[in-house]
């Protein structure tokens, strides 16, 4: 079976909005490389809407071991409201926990996401996330949507940490 995976980068005052900005810098040779062979492990992409429209505007065109990965990768887009998607993607404009709910029933490696958004309040009511990695980076924000602020009340428990030289920790949760 296919694991869900969700994995973000998180402020210290908690902001996940905007990350390309604020947690770039942070994003190093240690960190490309964790995140590289994280990606040895996924098979699918999974996005919702506005992810997707900012991701394939700027990512097809960045190169390196990391961006070809991603690019490579099948992508599962989650929208009403899109009618067709590029960037070797799928729509997923029907019962989307539905979807993927099949799919992770199938053999293969996981379905990635990044960043908390209002898709993981359907993701979790319907029990599909199976991790949580949140990339703690030393860094305040102030001002930005919040983690999980629109998925309402969730309960985790932690279930691994790494830590990075340049102060970054990631904590992996799995919801209780």
């Amino acid at each position: 079976m296919r694991r869900l995976v969700v994995s973000s980068f998180v402020s210290l005052d908690g902001v996940v909005e905007g990350p390309m900005v604020w947690a770039s810098p942070f994003f190093d040779g240690q960190n490309q490389a964790h995140a590289l062979q994280a990606l040895s492990c996924v098979d699918f992409f999974l996005l919702g809407r506005v992810t997707y429209e900012m991701f394939s505007a700027r990512w097809p065109d960045l190169k390196g071991p990391y961006m070809d990965r991603i690019n490579g990768m099948k992508k599962l887009v989650a929208s009403t409201t899109l009618k067709s998607v590029g960037w070797n993607a799928t729509l997923l404009d029907g019962d989307v926990a539905e979807s993927l709910a099949a799919l992770k029933r199938q053999p293969g490696g996981d379905i990635l996401k990044y960043g908390v958004s209002q898709l993981d309040r359907t993701l979790l009511c319907a029990g599909l996330v199976d991790e949580y990695h949140l990339s703690i980076v030393p860094t305040r924000v102030g001002h930005g949507k919040r983690a999980f602020e629109d998925v309402g009340s969730i309960s985790l428990d932690l279930a691994g940490t790494h830590r990075f030289d340049n102060g970054v920790v990631t904590l992996t949760y799995v919801p209780r």
